[in-house]
């Protein structure tokens, strides 16, 4: 289970390191290969353990290809996904298109959230963060029905 918050720096190749209390997590899981692709609804990167995406992947085969935000969601989430290595010191090279996606590009944050993370740029995180945190138990808009259910 990933939880905790840590700031991390991108090196000019893309690449973060992974904070070391995830990293002895997915030691312990016997894995070093990630998949990390885009968050279709906040402007974040979601890096899941192999084991875990897999997991992530069976529930998206499950949705309707009838149900146009399913199928919406499936495409984002499927067609952005990246595999990629845990290298030896630690590290996970974070595609460009994704990077720009989510803002990032010299320092960032991550977010354990149990079966993933979340990679946040910095700044917009702390943005992000003080508006959810004004707004909280003011939501009005329902999940879809469908998408209500899903847990990734």
């Amino acid at each position: 289970m990933f939880r905790g918050f840590s700031s991390v720096s991108i090196d000019a190749k893309g690449r973060m390191a992974i904070p070391a209390r995830f990293r002895e997590q997915l030691t312990q899981r016997g894995t070093n290969q990630l998949v990390v692709t885009l968050n279709p609804w906040d402007k974040c990167l979601w890096l899941y353990p192999l084991p875990e995406w897999q997991a992530v992947d069976a529930k998206l085969q499950q949705l309707s290809d009838f149900d146009k935000q399913s199928r919406r969601t499936k495409q984002v989430i499927r067609g952005y996904a990246n595999d990629c290595v845990c290298d030896g010191q630690g590290r996970v090279l974070l595609p460009q298109e994704l990077r720009d996606f989510a803002g990032i590009d010299k320092r960032a944050v991550v977010l354990g959230q149990g079966n993933k993370f979340e990679i946040w740029e910095e700044g917009l995180w702390a943005a992000q963060r003080d508006e959810w945190l004004q707004g909280v138990g003011a939501e009005d808009a329902p999940a879809s029905p469908i998408l209500g259910s899903l847990s990734l």
